[in-house]
Protein backbone atom coordinates (compact mmCIF):
# COMPACT_ATOMS: atom_id res chain seq x y z
CA UNK A 1 0.00 0.00 0.00
CA UNK A 2 2.77 2.26 1.07
CA UNK A 3 4.43 2.04 -2.69
CA UNK A 4 2.05 4.26 -4.55
CA UNK A 5 0.75 7.31 -3.80
CA UNK A 6 -2.48 6.75 -5.28
CA UNK A 7 -5.88 8.22 -3.72
CA UNK A 8 -7.69 4.78 -4.36
CA UNK A 9 -5.73 1.89 -3.44
CA UNK A 10 -8.53 -0.63 -2.19
CA UNK A 11 -11.35 -2.45 -3.90
CA UNK A 12 -14.28 -3.70 -2.68
CA UNK A 13 -16.49 -6.80 -4.89
CA UNK A 14 -19.71 -8.07 -3.66
CA UNK A 15 -20.47 -11.52 -5.05
CA UNK A 16 -24.61 -11.83 -4.91
CA UNK A 17 -26.66 -15.15 -5.42
CA UNK A 18 -30.11 -16.06 -5.77
CA UNK A 19 -31.49 -17.02 -2.78
CA UNK A 20 -32.42 -20.78 -4.28
CA UNK A 21 -28.75 -20.68 -4.49
CA UNK A 22 -28.06 -21.22 -1.06
CA UNK A 23 -28.30 -24.82 -0.20
CA UNK A 24 -25.44 -25.58 -2.48
CA UNK A 25 -23.12 -22.76 -1.23
CA UNK A 26 -21.31 -23.95 1.43
CA UNK A 27 -18.05 -22.49 3.01
CA UNK A 28 -15.93 -23.98 0.34
CA UNK A 29 -17.57 -23.11 -2.69
CA UNK A 30 -17.90 -19.71 -1.78
CA UNK A 31 -14.12 -19.67 -1.37
CA UNK A 32 -13.48 -21.61 -4.50
CA UNK A 33 -16.01 -19.21 -6.43
CA UNK A 34 -14.50 -16.13 -5.20
CA UNK A 35 -11.04 -17.42 -6.11
CA UNK A 36 -12.27 -17.85 -9.28
CA UNK A 37 -13.59 -14.89 -9.76
CA UNK A 38 -10.44 -13.02 -8.69
CA UNK A 39 -7.97 -14.80 -10.63
CA UNK A 40 -10.53 -14.41 -13.87
CA UNK A 41 -10.74 -10.31 -13.54
CA UNK A 42 -6.79 -10.08 -12.85
CA UNK A 43 -6.17 -10.29 -9.39
CA UNK A 44 -5.46 -14.03 -8.56
CA UNK A 45 -1.54 -12.44 -7.53
CA UNK A 46 -2.74 -9.86 -5.23
CA UNK A 47 -4.22 -10.88 -1.48
CA UNK A 48 -7.67 -10.17 -0.83
CA UNK A 49 -9.67 -11.02 2.41
CA UNK A 50 -13.40 -12.80 1.78
CA UNK A 51 -16.22 -12.61 3.92
CA UNK A 52 -19.26 -13.41 4.29
CA UNK A 53 -22.94 -11.51 5.58
CA UNK A 54 -26.28 -13.12 6.79
CA UNK A 55 -27.71 -9.46 6.51
CA UNK A 56 -29.55 -10.10 3.58
CA UNK A 57 -32.14 -12.59 2.00
CA UNK A 58 -29.90 -13.81 -0.86
CA UNK A 59 -26.51 -15.48 -0.11
CA UNK A 60 -23.26 -13.11 -0.77
CA UNK A 61 -19.73 -12.43 -0.13
CA UNK A 62 -17.70 -10.06 -0.18
CA UNK A 63 -14.09 -9.76 -1.25
CA UNK A 64 -11.81 -7.02 0.02
CA UNK A 65 -8.76 -6.29 -1.78
CA UNK A 66 -5.68 -3.64 -2.46
CA UNK A 67 -5.27 -2.09 -6.20
CA UNK A 68 -1.62 -1.86 -5.63
CA UNK A 69 0.30 -4.49 -7.35
CA UNK A 70 3.88 -5.86 -5.26
CA UNK A 71 6.31 -3.89 -7.50
CA UNK A 72 4.40 -0.55 -6.81
CA UNK A 73 2.19 -0.34 -10.01
CA UNK A 74 -2.05 0.48 -9.67
CA UNK A 75 -4.26 -1.87 -11.01
CA UNK A 76 -6.81 0.28 -13.17
CA UNK A 77 -10.31 -0.10 -12.41
CA UNK A 78 -11.23 2.14 -15.73
CA UNK A 79 -14.13 0.22 -16.87
CA UNK A 80 -13.33 -2.81 -14.98
CA UNK A 81 -17.46 -3.39 -13.82
CA UNK A 82 -18.00 -3.54 -17.57
CA UNK A 83 -15.51 -4.44 -19.66
CA UNK A 84 -13.96 -7.05 -16.86
CA UNK A 85 -16.53 -8.53 -14.60
CA UNK A 86 -19.69 -8.81 -16.56
CA UNK A 87 -18.21 -10.93 -18.76
CA UNK A 88 -16.32 -13.01 -16.11
CA UNK A 89 -19.67 -13.56 -13.91
CA UNK A 90 -21.61 -14.32 -17.09
CA UNK A 91 -19.30 -16.98 -17.60
CA UNK A 92 -19.21 -18.14 -14.01
CA UNK A 93 -23.11 -18.39 -14.53
CA UNK A 94 -23.23 -20.74 -16.99
CA UNK A 95 -19.93 -22.71 -16.08
CA UNK A 96 -22.09 -23.74 -13.05
CA UNK A 97 -25.93 -23.03 -13.27
CA UNK A 98 -26.91 -19.88 -11.58
CA UNK A 99 -29.38 -17.95 -12.21
CA UNK A 100 -28.32 -14.98 -14.42
CA UNK A 101 -28.32 -11.85 -12.93
CA UNK A 102 -29.41 -9.94 -15.68
CA UNK A 103 -32.76 -11.69 -16.40
CA UNK A 104 -36.10 -8.95 -16.04
CA UNK A 105 -37.97 -11.47 -14.98
CA UNK A 106 -35.69 -12.75 -12.24
CA UNK A 107 -35.41 -9.15 -10.70
CA UNK A 108 -39.12 -8.57 -10.80
CA UNK A 109 -39.37 -11.77 -8.80
CA UNK A 110 -36.48 -10.18 -6.53
CA UNK A 111 -38.78 -7.42 -5.48
CA UNK A 112 -41.71 -9.28 -4.98
CA UNK A 113 -38.82 -11.07 -2.54
CA UNK A 114 -38.43 -8.08 -0.47
CA UNK A 115 -41.90 -7.62 0.84
CA UNK A 116 -41.36 -8.36 4.29
CA UNK A 117 -44.15 -10.11 5.93
CA UNK A 118 -44.79 -11.77 9.54
CA UNK A 119 -43.39 -14.77 8.49
CA UNK A 120 -40.03 -12.90 8.11
CA UNK A 121 -39.73 -11.69 10.98
CA UNK A 122 -40.91 -14.13 13.51
CA UNK A 123 -37.20 -14.79 14.35
CA UNK A 124 -36.92 -11.88 16.04
CA UNK A 125 -34.84 -8.69 16.21
CA UNK A 126 -32.13 -9.76 13.94
CA UNK A 127 -34.49 -11.04 11.35
CA UNK A 128 -36.41 -7.93 11.03
CA UNK A 129 -33.38 -5.92 10.80
CA UNK A 130 -32.31 -8.28 7.58
CA UNK A 131 -35.36 -7.65 6.34
CA UNK A 132 -35.72 -3.72 6.76
CA UNK A 133 -31.63 -3.81 5.29
CA UNK A 134 -32.86 -5.18 2.50
CA UNK A 135 -35.68 -3.11 1.65
CA UNK A 136 -33.42 0.47 2.60
CA UNK A 137 -30.49 -0.95 0.45
CA UNK A 138 -33.04 -1.44 -2.42
CA UNK A 139 -34.89 2.00 -2.12
CA UNK A 140 -32.88 4.51 -0.65
CA UNK A 141 -29.82 4.97 -3.32
CA UNK A 142 -31.80 4.05 -6.35
CA UNK A 143 -35.05 5.69 -5.96
CA UNK A 144 -35.64 9.62 -6.84
CA UNK A 145 -37.96 11.42 -3.93
CA UNK A 146 -38.06 14.81 -2.83
CA UNK A 147 -39.78 14.22 1.01
CA UNK A 148 -39.84 11.55 3.80
CA UNK A 149 -43.80 10.99 2.60
CA UNK A 150 -42.35 10.48 -0.79
CA UNK A 151 -40.39 8.41 0.51
CA UNK A 152 -42.78 6.16 2.58
CA UNK A 153 -45.13 5.59 -0.32
CA UNK A 154 -41.67 3.40 -1.64
CA UNK A 155 -41.33 1.83 1.60
CA UNK A 156 -44.78 1.00 2.16
CA UNK A 157 -44.83 -1.49 -0.86
CA UNK A 158 -42.53 -3.46 1.02
CA UNK A 159 -44.31 -3.00 4.03
CA UNK A 160 -41.82 -0.53 5.85
CA UNK A 161 -41.86 3.07 7.02
CA UNK A 162 -39.33 5.51 8.02
CA UNK A 163 -40.90 7.59 11.48
CA UNK A 164 -40.24 10.64 12.68
CA UNK A 165 -42.32 9.94 15.85
CA UNK A 166 -44.67 12.61 17.25
CA UNK A 167 -43.52 16.36 16.44
CA UNK A 168 -43.35 16.95 20.25
CA UNK A 169 -42.11 13.99 20.94
CA UNK A 170 -37.99 13.36 21.73
CA UNK A 171 -37.01 11.92 19.03
CA UNK A 172 -38.53 14.22 16.58
CA UNK A 173 -36.86 17.35 18.12
CA UNK A 174 -33.23 15.70 17.88
CA UNK A 175 -33.89 14.72 14.62
CA UNK A 176 -34.01 11.22 14.71
CA UNK A 177 -35.70 8.75 12.45
CA UNK A 178 -36.50 5.13 12.86
CA UNK A 179 -37.75 2.28 10.60
CA UNK A 180 -40.69 -0.32 11.25
CA UNK A 181 -42.33 -3.17 9.90
CA UNK A 182 -45.99 -1.98 9.22
CA UNK A 183 -49.10 -4.46 8.11
CA UNK A 184 -51.39 -3.27 4.89
CA UNK A 185 -53.39 -1.22 7.58
CA UNK A 186 -50.19 0.79 8.45
CA UNK A 187 -49.71 -0.70 11.85
CA UNK A 188 -46.55 -1.57 13.28
CA UNK A 189 -45.47 -5.06 13.43
CA UNK A 190 -42.19 -4.57 14.91
CA UNK A 191 -40.05 -1.95 17.25
CA UNK A 192 -38.75 0.82 15.93
CA UNK A 193 -34.98 0.41 14.59
CA UNK A 194 -32.56 3.39 14.84
CA UNK A 195 -31.24 4.60 11.45
CA UNK A 196 -28.01 4.63 12.65
CA UNK A 197 -28.35 1.18 13.60
CA UNK A 198 -28.22 -0.35 9.73
CA UNK A 199 -24.68 0.03 8.43
CA UNK A 200 -25.63 2.43 5.44
CA UNK A 201 -27.12 4.91 8.06
CA UNK A 202 -30.13 5.71 6.41
CA UNK A 203 -30.42 8.68 8.83
CA UNK A 204 -32.26 11.97 8.78
CA UNK A 205 -29.36 14.09 7.64
CA UNK A 206 -28.07 11.52 4.71
CA UNK A 207 -32.33 11.36 3.68
CA UNK A 208 -32.41 15.29 3.12
CA UNK A 209 -29.57 15.12 1.43
CA UNK A 210 -31.26 12.79 -1.33
CA UNK A 211 -34.46 15.10 -1.05
CA UNK A 212 -31.99 17.86 -2.58
CA UNK A 213 -30.22 16.21 -5.22
CA UNK A 214 -33.33 14.54 -6.42
CA UNK A 215 -35.27 17.62 -7.09
CA UNK A 216 -33.65 18.28 -10.43
CA UNK A 217 -33.03 14.79 -11.08
CA UNK A 218 -36.15 13.44 -11.43
CA UNK A 219 -37.37 16.49 -13.62
CA UNK A 220 -36.96 14.81 -16.92
CA UNK A 221 -38.69 11.64 -15.59
CA UNK A 222 -42.01 13.86 -15.88
CA UNK A 223 -42.46 13.19 -19.33
CA UNK A 224 -42.32 9.35 -19.02
CA UNK A 225 -44.75 8.93 -16.37
CA UNK A 226 -47.42 11.08 -17.40
CA UNK A 227 -47.17 9.13 -20.96
CA UNK A 228 -47.74 5.96 -18.77
CA UNK A 229 -50.81 7.11 -16.92
CA UNK A 230 -52.08 8.69 -20.23
CA UNK A 231 -51.41 5.57 -21.64
CA UNK A 232 -53.78 4.12 -18.91
CA UNK A 233 -56.96 6.19 -19.26
CA UNK A 234 -57.19 5.73 -22.87
CA UNK A 235 -58.96 2.24 -21.80
CA UNK A 236 -61.63 4.16 -19.99
CA UNK A 237 -60.85 3.04 -16.18
CA UNK A 238 -63.96 3.72 -14.32
CA UNK A 239 -62.33 2.87 -10.79
CA UNK A 240 -59.02 3.15 -8.74
CA UNK A 241 -58.36 -0.15 -8.55
CA UNK A 242 -59.02 -0.62 -12.88
CA UNK A 243 -56.20 2.04 -12.81
CA UNK A 244 -53.82 0.48 -10.56
CA UNK A 245 -54.64 -2.49 -12.79
CA UNK A 246 -53.61 -0.59 -15.79
CA UNK A 247 -50.68 1.59 -14.05
CA UNK A 248 -49.09 -2.18 -13.30
CA UNK A 249 -48.27 -2.97 -16.73
CA UNK A 250 -46.58 0.27 -16.83
CA UNK A 251 -44.54 -0.49 -13.87
CA UNK A 252 -46.03 2.40 -11.31
CA UNK A 253 -47.49 1.86 -8.44
CA UNK A 254 -50.57 3.95 -7.11
CA UNK A 255 -50.75 5.66 -3.66
CA UNK A 256 -53.76 6.97 -2.22
CA UNK A 257 -54.33 9.39 0.82
CA UNK A 258 -58.09 9.38 2.42
CA UNK A 259 -59.38 10.57 5.46
CA UNK A 260 -61.91 8.33 7.70
CA UNK A 261 -64.74 9.59 5.90
CA UNK A 262 -63.08 7.60 2.85
CA UNK A 263 -62.84 10.83 0.83
CA UNK A 264 -59.45 10.69 -1.01
CA UNK A 265 -57.79 13.99 -1.38
CA UNK A 266 -53.95 12.76 -2.34
CA UNK A 267 -52.58 10.53 -4.95
CA UNK A 268 -49.03 9.49 -5.09
CA UNK A 269 -47.34 7.54 -8.60
CA UNK A 270 -44.40 5.81 -8.22
CA UNK A 271 -42.52 4.57 -11.45
CA UNK A 272 -40.30 1.32 -10.91
CA UNK A 273 -39.37 1.81 -14.59
CA UNK A 274 -37.56 5.52 -13.79
CA UNK A 275 -37.17 4.85 -10.10
CA UNK A 276 -38.84 8.04 -9.09
CA UNK A 277 -42.15 9.37 -7.22
CA UNK A 278 -44.06 12.26 -7.67
CA UNK A 279 -47.37 13.53 -5.75
CA UNK A 280 -50.47 14.23 -8.47
CA UNK A 281 -50.32 17.65 -8.07
CA UNK A 282 -46.17 17.74 -8.51
CA UNK A 283 -46.35 15.96 -11.44
CA UNK A 284 -49.47 18.18 -12.70
CA UNK A 285 -52.85 19.58 -11.87
CA UNK A 286 -54.31 16.97 -14.65
CA UNK A 287 -53.04 14.26 -12.00
CA UNK A 288 -53.85 15.44 -8.52
CA UNK A 289 -56.73 13.58 -6.76
CA UNK A 290 -59.51 15.53 -7.44
CA UNK A 291 -58.99 15.70 -10.99
CA UNK A 292 -58.39 11.81 -11.58
CA UNK A 293 -61.72 10.97 -9.61
CA UNK A 294 -63.35 13.60 -11.81
CA UNK A 295 -61.90 11.58 -15.01
CA UNK A 296 -62.89 8.29 -13.52
CA UNK A 297 -65.74 9.27 -13.46
CA UNK A 298 -66.55 9.12 -9.28
CA UNK A 299 -66.54 12.83 -7.60
CA UNK A 300 -70.07 11.97 -6.69
CA UNK A 301 -69.05 8.94 -4.77
CA UNK A 302 -66.53 10.81 -2.85
CA UNK A 303 -68.86 12.47 -0.57
CA UNK A 304 -68.93 10.60 2.79
CA UNK A 305 -73.12 9.93 3.41
CA UNK A 306 -75.39 12.02 5.39
CA UNK A 307 -74.51 9.86 8.34
CA UNK A 308 -70.97 10.56 8.24
CA UNK A 309 -71.46 14.04 7.56
CA UNK A 310 -73.37 15.08 10.23
CA UNK A 311 -70.90 12.98 12.52
CA UNK A 312 -68.48 15.05 10.98
CA UNK A 313 -69.97 18.37 11.49
CA UNK A 314 -70.25 17.46 15.49
CA UNK A 315 -66.53 16.58 15.80
CA UNK A 316 -65.92 20.04 14.49
CA UNK A 317 -67.99 21.68 16.75
CA UNK A 318 -66.50 19.87 19.73
CA UNK A 319 -63.23 21.62 21.48
CA UNK A 320 -60.11 19.30 20.62
CA UNK A 321 -58.68 17.07 22.70
CA UNK A 322 -54.57 17.31 22.68
CA UNK A 323 -54.89 13.93 21.48
CA UNK A 324 -57.56 14.98 18.46
CA UNK A 325 -55.68 17.63 17.77
CA UNK A 326 -52.22 15.83 17.48
CA UNK A 327 -54.00 13.41 14.86
CA UNK A 328 -55.34 15.85 12.72
CA UNK A 329 -53.48 16.33 9.14
CA UNK A 330 -51.86 19.09 9.75
CA UNK A 331 -52.10 22.26 7.83
CA UNK A 332 -50.04 24.47 5.56
CA UNK A 333 -48.01 26.88 7.52
CA UNK A 334 -45.15 29.22 6.19
CA UNK A 335 -41.27 29.25 7.34
CA UNK A 336 -42.18 33.20 8.71
CA UNK A 337 -44.93 31.79 11.16
CA UNK A 338 -43.24 29.16 12.49
CA UNK A 339 -40.05 31.19 13.13
CA UNK A 340 -42.57 33.87 14.74
CA UNK A 341 -43.65 31.70 17.04
CA UNK A 342 -40.77 29.93 18.04
CA UNK A 343 -37.81 32.58 17.92
CA UNK A 344 -35.91 29.14 15.53
CA UNK A 345 -35.43 28.29 12.31
CA UNK A 346 -38.32 25.66 11.34
CA UNK A 347 -37.32 21.90 10.79
CA UNK A 348 -37.23 21.46 6.55
CA UNK A 349 -38.35 17.99 6.74
CA UNK A 350 -41.39 19.40 8.58
CA UNK A 351 -42.44 21.77 6.50
CA UNK A 352 -41.80 19.72 2.83
CA UNK A 353 -44.37 17.16 4.84
CA UNK A 354 -47.02 19.67 5.53
CA UNK A 355 -46.58 21.07 1.75
CA UNK A 356 -47.11 17.65 0.68
CA UNK A 357 -50.80 17.95 2.08
CA UNK A 358 -52.95 19.34 -0.85
CA UNK A 359 -55.54 21.89 -0.37
CA UNK A 360 -58.45 19.05 -0.69
CA UNK A 361 -58.60 17.36 2.56
CA UNK A 362 -61.12 17.11 4.39
CA UNK A 363 -61.76 19.43 7.61
CA UNK A 364 -63.27 17.27 9.01
CA UNK A 365 -60.57 14.24 8.87
CA UNK A 366 -59.57 13.42 11.66
CA UNK A 367 -56.61 10.74 10.71
CA UNK A 368 -55.02 10.44 7.33
CA UNK A 369 -54.92 7.23 5.55
CA UNK A 370 -52.86 5.83 3.24
CA UNK A 371 -52.75 2.59 1.07
CA UNK A 372 -51.50 0.94 -1.66
CA UNK A 373 -53.93 0.96 -4.59
CA UNK A 374 -54.26 -3.06 -5.17
CA UNK A 375 -55.87 -3.79 -8.98
CA UNK A 376 -58.51 -6.37 -7.45
CA UNK A 377 -59.16 -4.25 -4.49
CA UNK A 378 -62.48 -2.81 -5.81
CA UNK A 379 -63.18 0.52 -4.58
CA UNK A 380 -60.59 0.44 -2.25
CA UNK A 381 -61.15 4.20 -0.56
CA UNK A 382 -64.42 2.89 0.87
CA UNK A 383 -63.71 2.22 4.63
CA UNK A 384 -67.00 0.71 5.86
CA UNK A 385 -70.63 -0.60 4.57
CA UNK A 386 -72.20 2.49 5.19
CA UNK A 387 -69.64 3.89 2.23
CA UNK A 388 -70.31 1.34 -0.29
CA UNK A 389 -72.26 2.20 -3.09
CA UNK A 390 -75.23 -0.14 -4.87
CA UNK A 391 -73.14 -1.17 -7.31
CA UNK A 392 -70.35 -2.06 -5.23
CA UNK A 393 -72.50 -4.02 -2.65
CA UNK A 394 -74.09 -6.09 -5.24
CA UNK A 395 -69.93 -6.83 -6.28
CA UNK A 396 -69.32 -7.72 -2.46
CA UNK A 397 -72.42 -10.28 -2.49
CA UNK A 398 -71.27 -12.00 -5.51
CA UNK A 399 -74.09 -9.81 -7.36
CA UNK A 400 -72.39 -8.09 -10.26
CA UNK A 401 -72.75 -9.14 -13.85
CA UNK A 402 -69.54 -9.25 -15.97
CA UNK A 403 -69.95 -6.08 -17.50
CA UNK A 404 -70.38 -4.62 -14.24
CA UNK A 405 -67.61 -3.02 -12.70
Amino acid sequence: MKLNESETKLIHISLNFHPSEKERLDKAFFVHLADEYMSKIGFGDQPYLVYQHEDAGHPHVHVLSTLIKDDGKRISTHFIGKNVSEPVRKEMEKTYGFIPADKKEQRREDEKQLVVTPQKIQAGKSATMRSITNVLDHVIDRYKYTSLHELNAILRLYNVKADRGAEDGRIYKHRGLNYVVIDKEGKALTKPVKASAFYSKPTLDKIEEKFKDNQKKRIPDKKHLKAAIEWAMQSGPRSLSELAKLLKKEQVDLVIRRNEQGRVYGMTYIDHQKKTVFNGNDLDKMYSAKRMLERLGMEPQQQPGKDQQKEAGKKQQQPQTEQSKQAQPPQKESAQTDKQQTGKEPDKTRIQEKEAIPEEVSKGASKIIEQVVEPDSGESWAINKDLLTEEQRKKKKGFNKQWEM
